[in-house]
């Protein structure tokens, strides 16, 4: 495809230089330097060891895409300008045979994106340069290194080479010479590497190596651009709400070196444990290793404490270098004071010299994210408001699920690093291809790799866990795992994986491709088989927040639950009510479906009326069950909403079977199914249609409500029921209905002697009924905002049939987010501004709520909360969610208001 121009304008400042003596940027500046460039400048001004460097804005970014990816040449003379300025701080020439200067190329969104970018080390390395780094250092086995290291790097980013086929040439020659680690390479070994690594990047790419350091700086910088619209950066900010349009800044830093020697190193560093939120330095480090070695695994790394080392009978930081190592932690208790926050940092050691490369506030667990905030509340580094703010509500998802049995039988296989905790069973693949293939089958899997990379990370949403036989704690497959919430053992290094056998070996055991295997991502252990799981446990640092969320949060939240388990679940984890039970799901148990078709096959009055004469002791038992659960909470039951062919055959055999068990003639059945056909059944014959043609379903439904509710009261339980009408669209709808409804609950009341409060609403789910609310009100006590049909009727898009197209609309900016999943602000979410504000003007103490499955989405929750509503209603398991998710949208409303 040709790229087009666009029209752009320059920014005001593109390049932001940072070192010892002169910083333009700070932290503040994040979503023009990104995290990376923010806290580089950030630290500097700390006055830390921060290699001096530049920053090319996000801004750039934008003028990138828009000028057809070329960097326009004011901008290019500014790069320039900052380059010099490096080369005049360290007394180093770019390019030079004699003390040149390399730079590292890294990228650099407002928003951490592990992995998902790209970056180039040891740029401006070429045979010229070669042996001013020789005779700079004295030692040529560290420059060669650098060589290779430098052409894998950038003939993959720059010249987009698949780097299998040099790492092939790597493997092979270390198989032929008998070496088990990169390490053991000589210099002639290296030599000869290079060697071929040229030959096969031209033979791969018809490029040659390109030599000219100037080519190499604005190849990678173009590259590491480009790198914010690949695939793999594309899905991870699908998955994570990030925008498009905020584009990546460009790190240009001068090099330092942790592969000169074993006076060298490189790691990455938490300031807490954040797989636990434990209080410790937590860490890893390789001698004689680039900081790629550890994020990448391709050696398992050392933990950085004595203490941690100590467990796996490996040295420490602390021990092989204690001067850097005391350094570190002087920098790192700074950073935390500083950023007030658990902070991930990548940190080089060179001759012994201490560098840091970044910091950021560190990826966690959500158990971790609990524990940190609660810690940091009592140690005073931070108040109430803002440990709330600290934990990702989505994030609460991970504590909310089963974990393993620990009296259930099992069989070990081998036990790695515990990466990422929680339980996780599936079949074995080798690919993420595979994964996703098979979860579109609804098959489990479990994704095993030597390593995973950014291009897995389809794979890695696809599947249950990940396992890995190489890699650390801070590896990708860690770093991301934590972040999705899914299991992840890592640095399995007794498991020997064949891809091209599909298979994996460990201790004796062959395990084929289809196998089943359980992780324990909280232990690192691997079990054979399926081993059985017990529910999750939820600790004091949970409860803690969730009760500072309540006293924070204005909103009520309410459950999506039709059963009493439902409904006990959602209690338990801290449901106010329930704001829908859907009256349909019902009618679908064994005892009951049969009744049910029985009434819509009915041919007279009377028959319909017996069949629905025995379906209402059925109604009462269900609804007395859910009123009883919820022990005096409000409970809102949404009468029958679905056409009545949902409760028919839908195939040949079904219909045959049916007319059998109930000794119907075939043929009439099959004609009554045919008649009730609707073309578009979401906009057809059903809700308050179907009773407006049908009232003596909503009567049969209004009498069990009434009944179960006497037989409640008389126990002495308290409870205002309420009945809610579905898909109304004009104000006489719902006038004609409520008069049904009315006279069925006062006709109980009459009868039993038993007076009690209830309400009569209706749901607003149709364009009209949004613009015309205030004459619906007239006729209702609530509204409840059915945001799904809402969303559907006003983009007339089927949520059903729009997967096919909606990531594209995504992934073109068209949308920023899957509608269906985080509601349209702009468009539906005016519509129920709208009913908001026409509702309570004609009736001011309306109750207002809304019971999509938007209610369960922290970033519609917040729009909800601004929007005035009540309350909001989701699904069981995400009612902790929806609470901090409240609470969250209150503390921030209110510091707003502050300032």
């Amino acid at each position: 495809m040709k790229k087009v121009t666009q029209k752009y304008s320059l920014p005001k400042k593109s390049v932001y230089f940072f070192s010892a003596n002169e910083t333009d940027g700070h932290a503040g500046l994040k979503n023009i330097l990104g995290g990376k460039g923010a806290n580089l400048a950030e630290m500097t001004s700390l006055k830390l060891p921060v290699p001096p460097g530049f920053t090319i804005s996000t801004e750039v970014c934008d003028v990138f895409y828009k000028n057809s990816e070329v960097l326009p040449e004011p901008i290019k003379a500014d790069i320039l300008m900052s380059l010099k300025k490096i080369e005049s701080l360290l007394g180093k020439k770019f390019g030079a045979d004699k003390n040149p200067l390399f730079v590292s190329i890294r990228s650099g969104a407002r928003v951490s994106m592990p992995g998902m970018m790209d970056t180039v080390l040891n740029l401006g390395l070429n045979e010229k340069t070669l042996q001013g780094l020789i005779e700079e250092s004295g030692n040529e086995r560290f420059a060669w290194d650098s060589y290779r290291r430098f052409m894998q790097m950038y003939s993959n980013v720059v010249m987009g080479m698949n780097t299998s086929f040099l790492d092939i040439i790597l493997e092979d020659l270390k198989d032929e010479k008998g070496y088990e680690q990169d390490n053991d390479l000589s210099v002639e070994d290296l030599k000869n590497l290079t060697k071929k690594y040229k030959s096969e990047i031209l033979q791969s790419t018809s490029k040659v190596f390109p030599e000219d350091p100037m080519e190499q700086l604005w190849g990678a910088i173009n590259a590491v651009f480009k790198s914010w619209n690949t695939s793999r950066a594309v899905t991870y900010r699908q998955l994570n709400s990030i925008s498009s349009q905020w584009g990546t800044a460009v790190n240009v830093q001068s090099m330092v070196f942790g592969n000169k020697g074993n006076d060298c190193a490189t790691g990455v560093a938490f300031t807490r444990n954040p797989s636990n939120g434990e209080k410790h330095f937590y860490g890893e480090f390789l001698l004689n290793a680039q900081g790629e070695d550890v994020v990448a695994g391709i050696r398992t790394p050392q933990p950085i404490t004595k203490s941690e080392a100590a467990k796996m009978g490996q040295v420490s930081l602390e021990e092989s270098m204690p001067g850097p190592f005391k350094q570190l932690v002087e920098v790192y208790k700074k950073l935390e004071a500083h950023y007030k926050d658990m902070q991930d940092i990548e940190f080089t050691i060179e001759k012994e010299k201490l560098w840091m490369l970044q910091t950021r506030t560190g990826k966690r667990t959500a158990k971790a994210a609990l524990k940190i905030a609660c810690d940091m509340l009592d140690e005073g580094l931070i108040d109430e408001d803002e440990a709330l703010l600290r934990i990702e509500p989505q994030s609460l998802d991970q504590l909310l699920h089963p974990c393993l049995d620990p009296k259930a039988e099992r069989t070990l296989l081998t036990k790695g690093l515990p990466a990422s905790p929680g339980a996780a069973m599936g079949k074995i693949v080798f690919s993420s291809e595979d994964a996703v293939r098979l979860e579109s089958d609804n098959v489990k899997t479990i994704l095993v790799r030597v390593e995973t990379s950014p291009e897995d990370i389809e794979g890695m949403v696809s599947s249950e866990g990940i396992l890995t036989t190489r890699g650390g704690m801070t590896s990708h497959a860690a770093v991301v795992a934590r972040g999705m919430g899914k299991s992840c053992v890592a640095g399995c290094d007794e498991a020997d994986v064949d891809y091209s056998k599909k298979q994996m070996r460990i201790k004796g055991y062959v395990l084929n491709e289809g196998d089943i295997i359980t992780l324990d991502g909280s232990t690192g252990e691997v079990f054979l088989g399926e081993v059985k799981t017990i529910k999750a446990s939820l600790d004091d640092n949970f409860s803690r927040i969730m009760l500072l969320a309540d006293k924070a949060r204005t909103l009520k939240v309410r459950a999506n639950s039709d059963t009493p388990h439902d409904a006990e679940v959602a209690r338990n984890f801290g449901a106010e009510g329930i704001g829908l039970c859907r009256t349909e799901h019902m009618f679908f148990g064994a005892d009951r479906i049969d009744v049910m078709r029985e009434m819509i096959m009915s041919d007279s009055e009377e028959e319909r009326n017996e069949a629905l004469d025995r379906l209402q002791p059925m109604q009462k038992q269900d609804f007395l069950g859910l009123f009883t659960a919820m022990k005096g909470l409000p409970v809102t039951i949404r009468l029958l909403d679905p056409p009545l062919h949902e409760f028919l055959p839908h195939t040949e055999q079904e219909a045959i079977d049916l007319s059998k068990r109930l000794s119907w003639n075939l043929e009439s059945l099959k004609l009554k199914v045919k008649s009730l056909h609707e073309f578009n059944p979401m906009l057809g014959h059903r809700g308050c249609r179907l009773a407006i043609t049908h009232p003596e379903i909503y009567k049969m439904q209004a009498l069990a409500i009434a009944e179960a509710a006497v037989e409640l009261i008389k126990q002495g339980d308290p409870l205002v029921p309420e009945i809610m009408i579905p898909l109304v669209a004009v104000d006489e709808e719902l006038r004609v209905l409520k008069q049904v409804v009315v006279g069925a609950v006062e006709s109980v009341q009459a009868s039993t002697g038993v007076k009690f409060d209830y309400l009569v609403g209706t749901m607003i789910e149709l364009p009209r009924a949004a613009l015309t609310a205030d004459k619906i009100a007239v006729h209702a006590d609530f509204f409840s905002f059915g945001t799904n049909d809402l969303t559907q009727t006003t983009l007339g898009v089927s949520r059903d049939d729009s997967a096919r197209f909606l990531s594209t609309y995504v992934a073109e900016g068209i949308f920023s987010e899957d509608p269906f999943q985080s509601i349209d602000q702009n468009g539906v979410g005016h519509l129920v501004k709208t009913a908001v504000e026409l509702g309570r003007k004609a009736k001011s103490n309306i109750k207002l709520g809304i019971c999509g499955e938007h209610g369960g989405d922290p970033k519609s929750i917040e729009f909800f909360h601004l929007a005035g509503l009540d309350y909001i209603s989701c699904s069981p398991y995400r009612v902790p969610i929806a609470r901090l998710a409240a609470a969250q949208a209150s503390v921030r409303q209110r510091k707003e208001r502050e300032h």
